[in-house]
This record gives C-alpha cells, structure tokens and sequence, in this order.
C-alpha cells in the first residue's frame, strides 16, 4: 500500500502581497497620518465651526445646540473684538518682520564670513532658546523687563529704561521664541547661495546693501516665506506671552477664547475663526507670490 503526500502550502510572504497589490502599500503608507489629519485634526476643527453656531440657555447657562449666527455677528461688531483681532495681526506681522531682519545679516555672517568655530557658536546660540521650556523662556523675559530687571539695571547709568509690559515687550518675547524657526531656514538657504554669485556683485561694482537686495534676498524668498508661515502662525495663536509680560492691555486673540472657553463656548468657537482666517488669507498670498512652489 502506497500513500501519497501532498506539499505543505506555503503562505505568501507579506512583502509579495504588498508588490502585487499595489492598493495596500498606499494605504499601508497613508493610513496612519491620514487619520491623524483627518480624525484628529480636521474633525477638531469642523466640530470647532460647528459649536459657533450654538447659543448659550440665558436661564440655565448651558449650551444649546443650534443655529445662530449671534456669535459672529458679536465678534465683528464688538470693538474691544476687532481691536485684539487687529493687535494680534499687527504682532504677528511685527514678530515675523523683526525675525526676518535679524536673520538675513546673521545668515549671511555664518554662512559666508564666520570661522567654523564661530559658526558652531551662533548656531548653538540661534537653538539654544528651543532647547529650555516654554514657559522657562517666558519666565526670563519676564525677569529680564520688569522694573527691577537686568535691562532696566543695565541701561541706568544712560538715564534709559525698558519698555516694562507692554506690547514691545510681546513682540521681543514672540521674537525670541520663534526666532529659530526663521534663522535656521535663512542660514541654509544662504549657504546654498555660490560664492561666486558675491564675487561677481563685487566685482560688477555693487556695495554691501545693494548685494543683499539683488543678489541674497531673490534667492532667499522661499526661504524667508517658509520661515514667516512658523513664525506668523505661532504668534497669532501664543496668548501665555501676553499674559505673563504684556500688561492690561495687550490681550491677544487667544487671551479672549481662553477667558470665553468656560463662559460661552459658543462665542470662543466662533472667535477662533477669527486666527484661521488669518493664517489661510496669510498662505494665499504667500502662494500667490510663488515661493510656496520653489520651496
């Protein structure tokens, strides 16, 4: 009596099934950052836009879900509203402005003209801000400009004094926070830029400023627009620095929603439109410029 045996079946590896089905590698590779985006992200979001419509019970002062448009009709037409709304811009456009003039000369220093040993240097200085707490940071700019602080200390024997808590003293907070996200961009760019490029300027004539402006800044433009999407988007939406070395009178946008988030969440939800309008009219005219395209 004979018996036959059949060949064990061998299962397909996983690395087969995933060339010949193209599909599964696509959502193999997509699944887990589009549910990040989609699921966490633009849900949050939606669900954001959607409590604006909601109103508050003027009886029980619970949210009632519903449709109004009560809320934004109060955040455009309150002028303490438009006058944070229009302070906010105005800091975020200033931090963005004052990051960009600090880190084209800076660049152009450590890329081109520092020593190596120099350039480890500023570079360890230009990060070094990321490497402490977020609110250790804010703390020592606190300490810095209070009335008893280190500038006030030292600029005494000039007969000069701080800003003390103000809008300034916001503006150089936000600066020095968001400060890298500008440089290191910049100083990267820069060092891509052909030294011959300089040379040439120079020889053809052109001073210092007049290289910069036709030479350095054309070729930093996707750059300084990389940088400026990082620093003008944190800005509008920090309120911890306002708070803690702004005074009385420099809330911010996000200092509004957090003292609205308990007390009608309604009104914050439809507040919070007000920084993603800004961002999104911010990324299209920066698109409109084409440096989005050459980044």
């Amino acid at each position: 009596m004979t018996t036959t045996t059949t060949p064990a079946r061998t299962s397909k590896p996983l690395s087969t099934l995933l060339y010949r089905h193209r599909w599964m590698r696509l959502v193999g590779l997509l699944s887990l950052p589009l549910t990040w985006l989609i699921g966490l992200y633009i849900v949050s979001l939606a669900l954001l836009l959607v409590t604006a419509f909601w109103y508050i019970d003027s009886f029980t002062s619970k949210v009632i879900p519903g449709f109004t448009l009560d809320n934004f009709v109060l955040v455009f037409s309150e002028p303490a509203y438009i006058t944070t709304s229009l302070r906010t811009l105005g800091v975020a456009l200033a931090v963005t402005v004052l990051s960009a003039l600090f880190a084209v000369p800076l660049g152009i220093f450590m890329a081109k003209l520092a020593s190596p040993w120099m350039r480890a240097v500023l570079a360890v200085a230009i990060t070094l801000p990321l490497w402490a707490g977020y609110l250790v940071k804010i703390l020592a700019m606190r300490i810095t400009f209070t009335e008893e602080g280190f500038f006030n200390w030292l600029m005494a024997p000039l007969g000069i004094t701080g800003p003390g808590f103000s809008i300034v003293t916001v503006v150089l907070t936000l600066t020095y926070l968001w400060f890298p996200y500008m440089a290191l961009p910049v100083y990267t760019a820069i060092r891509q830029i052909p030294v011959n490029l300089f040379d040439a300027s120079a020889d053809l004539g052109a001073q210092g400023f007049t290289t910069i402006r036709t030479v350095v800044l054309p070729l930093l433009w996707p750059a300084l627009i990389a940088g400026s999407v990082f620093t003008f988007s944190l800005s509008l939406g920090d309120y911890i620095v306002a708070r803690f070395v702004g005074g009385a009178n420099a809330q911010m946008i996000g200092s509004i929603i957090a003292s609205n988030i308990n007390l009608n969440p309604p009104v914050a939800a439809a507040f919070s439109v007000i920084p993603i309008a800004f961002v999104v009219i911010y990324l299209l005219v920066t698109r409109r410029t084409g440096a989005l395209e050459r980044m």
